[in-house]
């Protein structure tokens, strides 16, 4: 359970986790220490979904060596070819953080769905584990958002798991057909009103509401994507706290 007793979600924008992250050596990714933190404890399990990335190994190798400095418990479910685990549900309701990673949202949720996993994650979340995740990770939570999950030509995702209200956006400034899409599918009620973060900034949802944008960088935003009375989109930049 987190430390405070309530339900906390890190919706990422967009993180760097390898060679390339620009941390000083020793240093735990920001977002990574900022999500840790919720829970509360010096050392929490933490159990890393990759599902989206069809369990690219390489991808949990990146998880564990951003953490390996720490005393972190780091564990992973994957279910190509199959479950890693004979118990999904006990994994990861053990867990003091679920952290999900990027690829395809719309693969990863229906993946989860023959597997019960959405289900288990939903419990996750009532009982006070903390959840993560980016780019994909991040829109899950969500009723739906912008993915390239249907070829390279972004598109809308409308069946999410709808623990959140409202839509979700990631690479929000790294994507350059990101920001347009979304403002229109917004505009023309494909998607909800919802957020949009920036690569290095999240969303940070405590309960059912929007706490605070948290970033890792300089310059990393978050918005409010919202209809106006006549049908237009209507943008407006958060406020923004560095972390880090």
């Amino acid at each position: 359970m987190a430390a405070d007793g309530r339900r906390h979600v890190l919706a990422i924008g967009g993180i760097r986790l390898g060679d390339d992250a620009g941390r000083a050596p020793g240093r735990v990714p920001a977002m990574l220490a900022f999500a840790g933190s919720l829970t509360g404890k010096p050392a929490p399990r933490i159990c890393v979904i990759n599902t989206a990335s069809g369990d690219d190994p390489a991808a949990y190798l990146r998880m564990q060596d951003a953490l390996s400095t720490t005393s972190w418990q780091v564990s992973r479910l994957a279910l190509f070819p199959m479950p890693t685990v004979a118990d999904p549900e006990d994994l990861l309701l053990s867990a003091d953080l679920i952290f999900v990673g990027g690829g395809s949202v719309a693969n990863m949720v229906a993946v989860w769905r023959v597997h019960g996993v959405d289900r288990i994650l939903h419990r996750a979340w009532q009982a006070g584990i903390v959840l993560a995740g980016v780019s994909a990770g991040a829109i899950c939570w969500f009723g739906g958002g912008t993915t390239d999950s249907f070829g390279p030509d972004l598109r809308p995702f409308t069946d999410g798991l709808g623990m959140l209200a409202g839509s979700y956006c990631p690479h929000y400034d790294s994507e350059p057909r990101r920001a347009p899409l979304f403002r229109s599918l917004v505009a023309d009620g494909t998607l909800p009103p919802g957020i949009a973060c920036d690569d290095g900034a999240a969303a940070h949802v405590i309960d059912d509401d929007l706490a605070e944008i948290v970033a890792d960088r300089p310059g990393a935003g978050g918005y409010l994507v919202d209809r106006a009375a006549d049908g237009a989109a209507t943008q407006t930049a958060l406020p923004v706290r560095q972390i880090g």
